[in-house]
């Protein structure tokens, strides 16, 4: 009997950064899950990478399905990633944040990272590897796109990566952290639309250009293999250097 292939799943693998982790991860051989609230998206790109990768309708803001999702997961095969590029865009000025917007923000970006490694880890065994998704918002207090609670929504899962890194550790369960700058993705076409951002934007990154969604998606896939084995609690910023000391 073939044994089954060993599984990733992916949040937010709808569209930009998740739907690239899909195709990278995919090319090296792993099935991969598809979890996106657009459960159109989703099943398109698991169509797209070939047909034995799976598709489903997830909120990670819900636990609820969160849970199921995962369950139903761990009943094809082994869950031996994770990468949670789940996330939603806020521009609103700090002046004119609400908590509304803050719960908002939190319950996607925060939230729906909690419950996706939580729900995922129940079902890893020793050697299984998670990578979070943050952003330099996150790591410089905001400034060149997302504002105030975009940039502690970020913060925040920076954070929880290392807590998780340090509470998963009994399991053998390392969990690590991207961080990427301006990415070509529909969130930061949001972006671009405002005056002067695009142009201020670039300036601050010393490559002068914006990254492509692959190139965050083969960070986390290196960081998803065995060839980054005793990297654990780290973030790696994929930034073209916007942030750099």
């Amino acid at each position: 009997m073939e044994a089954r292939r060993r599984i990733a799943a992916v949040t937010g693998a709808g569209s930009g950064i998740g739907a690239a982790t899909a195709v990278v991860l995919a090319g090296q051989g792993w099935r991969v899950a598809c979890f996106d609230r657009d459960g159109d998206a989703a099943a398109a790109v698991a169509r797209r990478i070939g047909s034995d990768h799976l598709a489903r309708r997830v909120d990670v803001a819900d636990e609820r399905d969160v849970t199921a999702a995962f369950t139903e997961l761990a009943a094809s095969g082994s869950i031996e990633g994770l990468a949670t590029c789940a996330g939603i865009l806020d521009v609103t000025q700090f002046m004119e944040l609400t908590p509304e917007i803050f719960r908002r923000i939190y319950d996607v970006n925060v939230i729906g990272t909690f419950l996706s490694i939580r729900e995922a880890a129940k079902h890893m065994a020793e050697g299984a590897r998670i990578c979070t998704v943050a952003s330099v918002a996150g790591l410089r207090g905001g400034g060149v796109g997302g504002t105030g609670a975009y940039a502690a929504s970020k913060g925040a899962v920076v954070a929880l990566s290392k807590n998780a890194a340090r509470s998963l550790a009994e399991k053998k369960i390392s969990v690590n952290c991207v961080a990427p700058g301006p990415i070509e993705t529909p969130m930061l076409e949001s972006v671009w639309r405002f005056p002067g951002v695009q142009q201020r934007a670039l300036s601050m990154v010393p490559q002068g250009r914006a990254g492509r969604p692959e190139e965050v998606a083969e960070t986390i896939a290196w960081l998803l293999s065995p060839a980054a084995s005793y990297i654990d609690g780290a973030t790696l910023t994929v930034d073209g250097g916007l942030v750099m000391p």
